[in-house]
């Protein structure tokens, strides 16, 4: 049955190959990949709002207030549960890292459970107060439908990948009605290199899918009242983008720190006990941490400067500006922790709502200050919103999706010289520190991460040894009489001979023109045995070596050709310059055969 369905689908391919171009196909699909993405994000942020107005409004229970503390823990112990037993046969991860591995090291191939299972878990986790974002999940849910669909089709790698930007920039546009910024997030964070080709195939589906979620959602996410910007605040501006240069440092740095304090915590129940405990705590504290936090936010913009304390415990000192300023600076660092929290404790979401709320803070209280003191009278809106942009900008390392997001989910386009002044600087910052974003250091720190600066290490990166590996060698035993392998010797063409112990072990080689050598000049030619010829290798390459170390050390032993062993030291055969470098023009041809 199986065989019938692949044979019926080949033939359907066939057929559209003969009728429709790769490129024509592709805009194709990227319209189907913008319909289904859209829908994804329109299902994930519908069920988020249901499940938290149940919460706050629907259910009426007198001591429910007292469950807030607990909220979160049940999120995320719902969560885990779901995972545990509805995701039984592949592994489940979170954030943005595991799509940047599947595209640079699995052929961009994501398992298809993220398609739903990602929407489920992630509003499980933000609708019970979790404190993250639905963007990476949608990203992900996006890019499994583009993954799947192309594998689904028979399409390269190349197309797939294509399609997985494509499911990306959707799931980005129809999250936040933006496409223009689902276009500019996908070029910078997932394709490895840009054509103009791609770039019609990312628009319509980003396109697509703002259409197919602004069915279901007509409202903007922020309303921005501005008159513009003035010459005078620039100065303003560039010490808001050097602070949130510093501060977004820092929450690197407590990433780390947080996964690394969870990591030692071995079983999962404890994870969520310590972390839901820990969480909830912080939630009632500060209200601004509950969920994705974009009320607070919306409140700000508004002109309400109260909107970070007004409904926490501390609402009655409100009219003290310095507990103001004091309690929305310690929100900024609770919400980055509580944020890491959630993550490590086994929830799902991402960092990109949470760089946007501490942003927007630490832009507020920024401006809020300065006014306060009588140095200047800054614009707080514009302040907020170019915080905003600067602090995804700089964790992310993705300027421009930073400038063009805020830009589009705010109308703020008038801002766009603070914006992009801002954001630079702050990017600048963080990458004088930090070489990596959070989403990509684990993989370069493993070599495992597609780069756009290093076009070699990229497509080595790509390349597996074990398909280089060469095993049309001649082998012989150490004990072997050379007179009874010769005709195998020289039948074989290769001017090498790998040789090993009875047990497989590897011992040496024997160059062949030196064993011709030896036959011509000994007149006991017919009794030589191989350990007679062996010679020790230059050197020899495991088999779990990556294509640029094995390329190092035959630079360095001035080689064009070295046995590869495993860790038993048993010989596995040869491999070449030449069977690398064969290897690595095809992969620049399938490169530039991207849209072909």
């Amino acid at each position: 049955m199986y065989i019938r369905f692949v044979n019926y689908l080949d033939n359907i391919n066939q057929y559209r190959k003969s009728k429709i171009s790769n490129r024509n196909f592709l805009i194709i699909l990227a319209v189907v990949v913008g319909i289904l993405a859209g829908l994804a994000a329109a299902a994930l942020k519908s069920l988020t709002h249901h499940i938290e107005e149940f919460l706050q409004s629907d259910w009426q229970w007198k001591y429910k207030y007292y469950l807030y503390l607990l909220f979160p823990m049940i999120g995320i112990f719902f969560t885990v549960l779901y995972i545990k037993f509805f995701i039984r046969k592949s592994k489940f991860e979170t954030g943005l890292t595991p799509l940047l591995y599947a595209i640079s090291k699995k052929s961009s191939r994501v398992e298809p459970h993220n398609i739903y299972s990602q929407i489920i878990t992630a509003a499980i986790t933000v609708g019970f107060g979790g404190s993250t974002g639905l963007e990476a999940p949608i990203v992900t849910s996006g890019s499994a439908i583009g993954s799947n669909l192309g594998r689904f089709l028979g399409l390269s790698y190349r197309e797939i990948t294509m399609l997985v930007a494509c499911g990306a920039a959707a799931g980005i546009a129809g999250a936040f009605n933006s496409p223009v910024a689902g276009i500019v997030f996908a070029i910078e964070i997932l394709l490895p290199e840009f054509t103009i080709p791609a770039f019609i195939p990312l628009l319509l589906s980003a396109a697509t899918a703002a259409v197919v979620a602004r069915l279901f959602y007509t409202q903007q996410l922020f309303f921005l009242v501005t008159e513009g910007w003035k010459i005078n605040a620039l100065f303003y501006y560039v010490i808001l983008a050097l602070l949130i240069g510093l501060f977004s440092i820092y929450f690197t740095k407590a990433n780390y720190a947080v996964k690394g304090f969870f990591y030692k915590i071995k079983h999962p129940y404890t994870k969520i006990v310590v972390g839901g405990l820990m969480l909830g705590a912080l939630v009632f504290l500060f209200p601004t941490l509950y969920g994705e936090g974009y009320i607070t936010i919306k409140g700000l913009l508004k002109g309400d400067y109260l909107a970070v304390i007004n409904n926490s415990i501390f609402s009655d000192y409100s009219t003290v500006p310095a507990l103001v300023i004091l309690f929305t600076v310690v929100t900024i660092f609770m919400k980055s922790i509580a944020t890491l929290v959630t993550l490590g404790a086994g929830g799902n979401g991402g960092t990109f709502a949470p760089s946007l709320i501490m942003g927007g803070l630490i832009g507020f209280i920024f401006a809020y200050v300065v006014n306060l003191s009588g140095i200047a009278h800054l614009d707080v809106a514009n302040f907020i919103v170019a915080g905003m942009a600067a602090a995804l900008g700089a964790i992310m390392h993705a300027p421009l999706t930073g400038i063009f997001l805020i830009a589009e989910i705010t109308g703020g386009y008038i801002l766009m010289v603070p914006l992009m002044i801002t954001t630079a600087i702050s990017y600048a910052v963080n990458r004088s520190a930090q070489k990596h974003s959070i989403y990509t250091k684990v993989l370069a720190d493993k070599g495992e991460l597609l780069s756009h600066e290093d076009k070699d290490t990229t497509v080595l990166s790509q390349m597996k040894l074990k398909y280089l590996i060469e095993k049309n060698y001649p082998k012989v035993e150490m004990n072997d009489l050379i007179a009874l392998r010769m005709n195998e010797i020289v039948q074989s063409h290769k001017n090498i001979c790998a040789v090993t112990d009875e047990l497989g072990d590897f011992k040496g080689v024997i160059y062949v023109e030196e064993l011709f050598n030896e036959l011509m000049q000994n007149e006991n030619k017919d009794l030589l045995i191989a350990s007679y010829l062996v010679q020790q290798a230059p050197n020899t390459i495991n088999e779990s070596d990556d294509l640029k170390s094995v390329l190092k050390k035959m630079e360095q032993e001035n080689a064009w050709i070295l046995p590869v062993i495993n860790n038993e030291n048993q010989y596995k055969g040869f491999v070449s310059k030449t069977a690398i470098f064969n290897k690595y023009r095809a992969l620049l041809m399938r490169q530039n055969d991207y849209m072909g």
